[in-house]
């Protein structure tokens, strides 16, 4: 166990997530983020520049820290890495939020639905039917399973603690400044940018992992393999329909289309070539997620067994 604390500290973290999800109280992303929003009042200006200086005066220190606290742990490193690992996860949480949701659906309760709806992404909610409640959550499942399962454990696999923790920071930040707007077009060019690049390798191993595992949850691999390969370059953002796709193939879906986001619209190609999603398909999505993130926690402590028993 000692020998491999990288690939130990991931899987003891991922079983944390799974049996707890995300902290009740005191949750430390949430902590940063209030930080992270008084630096934002004190860099911010209309420019790419002030961006730039928002994000590294975030993430530098962040991951100055974790390394030093990773070096400095000894023989508590696997439990270090435990910790953080369950503190940056988030996929339970969103498994669980999106089955409360598919429950009011159920009731025919679209109040409730609706405000549950933020939880899952940054979609308008209000006038929201059942059928476009449910693709939103559909489609924001699929792309989060990535950033807040994958993604992460990646990372952790291939730099530890300051892996885990710089890729939440700049997760995070991205979902604070990095959407299209007038005030964060410019500012929030830095985040957004760095973001694809942190999820680039992530989004298309959920894309894999989705393929790989979708026969164990009756979901289609070949359906998956053709809607990732025909339709996943087709979104908007070069990571999220690669995941997107993936689950819609799985699924016999199609996801896309008009969406409302405070004030603005946006139109998103169509992906896949199955059925509109419905309500009860929601329990078949995070059925699918969760069969992805526990995959993509084998193979990051696979990886991460095999760099910590590379020669020093």
């Amino acid at each position: 166990m000692t020998a491999v604390p990288r690939a130990t500290g991931l899987l003891v973290g991922y079983a944390a997530d799974v049996l707890f999800g995300d902290p009740a109280r005191w949750h430390p992303v949430a902590g940063f983020g209030r930080v992270a929003q008084r630096l934002e009042s004190m860099t911010y200006a209309d420019s790419r520049g002030r961006g730039v200086v928002f994000v590294l005066g975030c993430v530098a220190p962040v991951a100055l820290l974790a390394a030093a606290a990773e070096s400095s742990a000894g023989r508590w490193r696997a439990a270090l890495i435990a910790a953080a690992t369950w503190t940056v996860l988030g996929g339970t949480g969103l498994r669980r939020e999106a089955l409360a949701l598919a429950d009011a659906l159920a009731a025919g309760d679209l109040v409730t639905a609706r405000r549950r709806l933020p939880s899952l992404c940054g979609r308008d909610p209000d006038g929201l039917d059942a059928a476009e409640l449910a693709r939103a959550t559909v489609e924001s499942l699929a792309e989060n399973t990535a950033d807040a399962v994958v993604a992460p454990l990646l990372w952790g696999a291939v730099a530890g603690i300051p892996g885990l923790l710089a890729y939440r920071t700049v997760n995070t930040l991205d979902a604070m400044v990095g959407h299209r707007s007038a005030r964060y077009h410019r500012f929030g060019w830095a985040a957004a940018r760095l973001d694809d690049l942190a999820n680039l390798a992530p989004a298309r191993l959920t894309a894999l992992l989705t393929v790989a595992v979708a026969p164990l949850t009756g979901a289609d691999a070949g359906g998956a393999w053709h809607a990732w390969r025909c339709d996943g370059g087709r979104h908007p953002s070069p990571n999220g329909g690669q995941c997107e796709a993936a689950f819609a193939g799985a699924l016999g879906l199609r996801l896309g289309g008009r969406n409302f986001y405070a004030g603005r619209v946006e139109d998103h190609p169509m992906l896949g070539t199955g059925r509109p999603a419905a309500p009860g398909d929601i329990t078949r999505v995070a059925r699918l997620a969760g069969a992805v993130s526990a995959a993509a926690a084998v193979t990051a402590a696979t990886l991460a067994a095999a760099l910590d028993r590379r020669p020093a």
